[in-house]
């Protein structure tokens, strides 16, 4: 099994960072999806891909994916970086 591990981001259409300092657990899909011949759905038979376990730090969430034997990847938080603006700036 391979997952990844991983600090949710904030959400693109809000300004808020709530749920953002908590680590997700992610399983890579096993299998790619295709459309249901019915009704062209996309799908497939992966139930893990609809887990989604949440942590309150990376280390918790590395000691489970040890625990049962996961080979998870880490992926680091990206540096957040700041646009200190004045309203004023946009009339210079």
């Amino acid at each position: 099994m391979k997952a990844r591990i991983f600090q949710k981001p904030k959400n693109a259409m809000q300004s808020g960072r709530a749920g953002t300092d908590r680590w997700m657990l992610e399983f890579a899909p096993a299998e790619a999806r295709k459309a249901d011949p019915l009704m062209g759905w996309a799908g497939s038979g992966d139930t893990r891909r609809q887990i989604r376990l949440t942590f309150a730090t990376r280390d918790e969430a590395v000691a489970y994916a040890v625990r049962y034997g996961i080979d998870a990847e880490v992926i680091p938080t990206p540096e957040r970086k700041l646009k200190i603006q004045a309203y004023a700036d946009n009339f210079r």
